[in-house]
């Protein structure tokens, strides 16, 4: 059994990896392991879940949303 197949390990819906260097700066979000998109704020993370039918009530769930590379708050490169 490998990590992925156990039940301990929970994998989210959405994936936001880490903040790209650029003007301005954006993050990508991933839904079900496929890239959807970039992401500028926030907000744009909540409308391409919504796009999905993916309704986030708490956007610090880690069983619903994975920040890599910062937070909801990281918009910017370090």
């Amino acid at each position: 059994m490998t990590e992925i197949d156990s039940p301990r390990v929970s994998r989210p819906r959405i994936m936001v990896l880490g903040v790209h260097p650029s003007t301005p700066p954006f993050r990508i979000v991933e839904i079900d392991g496929k890239v959807v998109g970039e992401a500028k704020s926030v907000t744009d993370v909540l409308e391409a879940a919504a796009a999905f039918g993916i309704t986030v009530h708490d956007l610090d769930d880690p069983d619903v949303v994975r920040w890599v590379g910062g937070d909801k708050f990281t918009w910017r490169p370090r």
